[in-house]
């Protein structure tokens, strides 16, 4: 797997150890990235769903009215 190499303000980086829990910098920011990772899927899955759904009702024929 590639790597690469960025810099952060040390503040922002031991704020995000304490609140994940761990005690390297790089196991904290690898943790914050693969969570933003899941949660943009979990989104596109409810969205995904969600237009599945509307689809569904628009298919669905009218009943009679009168």
């Amino acid at each position: 797997m590639a790597k690469i190499n960025i810099s952060l303000d040390a503040e922002l980086v031991v704020e995000v150890m304490v609140l994940a829990g761990v005690g390297s910098p790089q196991d904290a920011i690898e943790l914050v990235v693969r969570d933003y990772i899941a949660r943009g899927h979990r989104t596109e899955a409810r969205a995904e769903l969600r237009d599945q759904g509307l689809r569904e009702v628009e298919v669905k024929p009218q009943d009679p009215q009168g």
